[in-house]
């Protein structure tokens, strides 16, 4: 939906469906409901842009929801409807935190002016919230300037507010971690403890001793009691990487653990509780791994609450570049022509912990302050069209050239383009020193 979210909360369905219908035809999206439990409820999976309380509800309170909403979503503006005129009430609400005051009857100008007001100061909160952070193109550990990050770091600061369980999709190296962090440092639990598990790195026999912690003796090797990760991650966030990976007991185990939040250490008998955000990630498409039967489907809907897509690298535009400036910015090293070329076409399968591994090993052979494509590793030299060999071919073996034409055409390419130099050679083809010596006489090119 390509407008901003109003939830508008009254118990009047003919009132709601008015209201409903001013807001949509003023181009916004909104999501009309009956309660402040219907409202609560949707802030446990979403953020709205604005909110239009009626204080006159059943159950829960207009007020009361008003007081709860100043407490966990501070920056969440709220308009009061209401047929209440009492002086009295208006200032409570807004000392309460409310942002607006509209009485009814209502009118559709004043209604749309003021939830154009409050989304306005959204907007602005946002942009300084922006700014505070220091630049637009990092968010929490992230920099990411393409359109896909951008909306990423958007849908994290939404999501951060709540204490909803997140799922974090994404391939091996895209920063899942970064993602998780970024979540847990942005939210109300950000003075808790981070624990992180890969589950992945985790032998099956241990992995509930892992998460649920085991008391002395409870298996050959355990001499102390040891907390586990849920303990350890009480008023905190537990993030458990790969969950993929977890065995099918344990994974029965962690979805009692979800719906009770209580649990028992291996070998104990003594029942714990601990208060924590669950953040899980995989880089398995977890529905698949369900319909394979490697991963329970009740567990998947618990955990599976909201997600989260962390783009590949090579889907980022120009964020090669950028992370590559990032990765380089306590040196004194620039990148080559050619060599930003090769940063920015090559598909990066390993994403940013390929690329800044690439980096690190460039850095170590770099010379006169600049890195050039040879300096890169072979395997990504060889794979992009930016690598100078790549770039003036040698003869086609269907032309009827063997093995060794092809290296002696190598081989004095090369030479050609480093002027000789046999050191700048051994780089950029990515072989041995001594091996390239021992061709040259072959080939007479010395």
């Amino acid at each position: 939906m390509g407008g901003e979210t109003i939830v508008l909360v009254e118990d009047d369905p003919d009132q709601r469906a008015v209201v409903a219908r001013w807001l949509e035809g003023a181009g916004h999206d909104v999501e009309p409901v009956e309660s402040a439990e219907a409202l609560i409820d949707i802030l446990a999976t979403s953020i709205p842009d604005c909110v239009c309380l009626d204080l006159e509800l059943p159950g829960l309170s207009g007020m009361e929801a008003l007081a709860r909403l100043a407490s966990t979503h501070p920056h969440l503006p709220v308009i009061i409807v209401t047929a209440e005129t009492d002086v009295k009430v208006v200032v409570d609400a807004m000392q309460t935190g409310a942002y607006d005051f509209l009485t009814k009857p209502l009118d559709k100008l004043a209604l749309c002016t003021a939830v154009e007001r409050a989304l306005e100061k959204a907007r602005m909160s946002r942009r300084i919230q922006e700014l505070e952070r220091g630049s637009l193109d990092r968010y929490g550990g992230m920099i990411g300037r393409d359109a896909s990050m951008r909306a990423l770091f958007r849908e994290i600061e939404r999501v951060a507010a709540t204490d909803v369980t997140v799922l974090i999709h994404g391939e091996s190296g895209t920063g899942k971690e970064l993602v998780a962090r970024a979540l847990h440092d942005e939210g109300a639990r950000s003075g808790g403890p981070f624990i992180a598990l890969n589950c992945a790195a985790i032998p099956e026999a241990l992995q509930e001793s892992e998460l649920f912690g085991h008391e002395r003796g409870a298996f050959t090797g355990a001499t102390d009691r040891r907390k586990g990760r849920f303990e350890q991650a009480d008023g905190g966030t537990l993030f458990l990487d790969e969950i993929a990976e977890l065995a099918l007991p344990a994974q029965a185990k962690l979805l009692r653990v979800l719906q009770q939040r209580s649990f028992h250490r291996v070998g104990g008998e003594r029942e714990l509780r601990s208060d924590f955000r669950l953040v899980a990630a995989s880089h398995h498409n977890l529905m698949e791994c369900v319909a394979q039967g490697s991963f329970r489907e009740d567990l998947f809907f618990r955990v599976a609450v909201f997600e989260l897509d962390v783009p590949p690298l090579r889907s980022r535009g120009d964020d090669a570049l950028l992370l590559a400036s990032f990765f380089l910015r306590d040196t004194c090293l620039e990148l080559s022509e050619a060599a930003r070329g090769l940063v920015r076409t090559h598909d990066w399968p390993g994403n940013v912990r390929e690329l800044e591994n690439a980096l690190q090993r460039a850095r170590v052979v770099a010379r006169n302050g600049r890195i050039e494509v040879g300096d890169f590793p072979r395997r990504i030299r060889a794979s992009t069209s930016a690598s100078p060999v790549a770039a003036t071919p040698p003869p086609a073996a269907s032309d009827g050239a063997t093995m060794e034409d092809l290296e002696r055409a190598a081989l004095r390419d090369a030479l050609r383009r480093h002027d000789g130099n046999v050191a700048e050679v051994v780089r950029e083809l990515g072989i041995g020193r001594t091996t390239v010596y021992r061709k040259l006489k072959k080939f007479g090119l010395r």
